[in-house]
């Protein structure tokens, strides 16, 4: 497995400062756990874990302030990925460094597909609403969905499932 670890690139830039900012600290920390020598993995594996969690978070509450469905297929994802990463973790206590190791390497290809497609959806979105992801004021309220947005607008789920089904055979119990 090649161990090389995804960059930051201006590619990965939504035009959405907090967003950028988070995504490029996710990029950051995912290249510390993919160099990171056995004896501090799970501390950066669980420093991961913690990042991706308030950062998942704070979307899908941005998403939910904005007019979509607590079931839609972003939040979703989030959900799986997070599930995955955590069990990647408890198998990492029982003495399982390579599936640490293989999760993060399927991070690195999942991540870009997901922020240049869900969280560039996503950020159109937001800008589009005049939605402000400090404060939550919307500016342009007239630019929100009459109805919940719950789909993918399209039969995939922002074209990354391949990866994400990846990570979840990597996390099966053997």
């Amino acid at each position: 497995m090649t161990t090389t670890s995804l960059q930051w690139s201006e590619a990965l830039s939504l035009d959405m400062p907090l967003m950028d900012t988070t995504h490029q600290e996710f990029v950051d920390l995912l290249a510390q756990v993919v160099e990171s020598p056995d004896a501090t993995l799970l501390t950066r594996w669980a420093l991961l874990i913690d990042h991706t969690d308030d950062h998942f978070g704070r979307e899908d509450q941005w998403m939910l302030d904005t007019g979509f469905s607590a079931e839609n297929c972003h939040s979703t994802q989030h959900k799986i990925i997070l599930e995955v990463m955590r069990e990647g973790g408890k198998r990492g206590l029982d003495g399982d460094m390579a599936i640490v190791r293989q999760m993060a390497h399927e991070l690195g290809l999942w991540f870009p597909q997901h922020a240049q497609s869900m969280d560039a959806s996503l950020a159109l979105h937001l800008r589009s609403a005049g939605y402000d992801p400090i404060t939550g004021a919307i500016s342009q309220p007239q630019a929100l969905p009459a109805a919940k947005i719950e789909g993918c607008s399209g039969s995939r789920c922002g074209g990354d499932t391949q990866d994400l089904t990846e990570m979840e055979t990597a996390a099966a119990p053997l």
